[in-house]
């Protein structure tokens, strides 16, 4: 499991290392693009239930860190989906990785 850490040192939540390399790409993708948008997402029962939102702007500060040494291959598609959802009205939530072909984790021009 990977840490969001957002506004100083709290923690925000835990995701699975795949799901937060993809969601890290998508929020630095739009952050790289000067655009803040709105994050949500559904709390695990074992954690209280509920759902969270934040803002997420280039002025506050942002940290993911991975439990795992390596986060696995990135899906082009799933990322691209990540954006879309960012984009909308809603501001970005975790949807399903779609079945896409899969790229090296390595790529430096994500």
């Amino acid at each position: 499991m990977g840490t969001l850490y957002y506004g100083g040192s709290t923690s925000t939540d835990e995701f699975d290392d795949r799901v937060l390399a993809h969601l890290q790409l998508a929020i630095v993708a739009k952050l790289r693009r000067g655009e803040p948008f709105v994050f949500s997402w559904d709390v695990e029962r074992e954690k209280g239930s509920g759902s969270n939102a934040i803002w997420i702007s280039p002025t506050i500060p942002l940290r993911f860190t991975y439990q795992a040494g390596r986060r696995g291959p990135i899906n082009r598609s799933w990322v691209e989906a990540l954006l879309k959802a960012a984009n909308s009205v809603t501001g970005l939530r975790i949807v399903d990785e779609p079945v896409e072909s899969v790229q090296s984790a390595s790529r430096d021009d994500e």
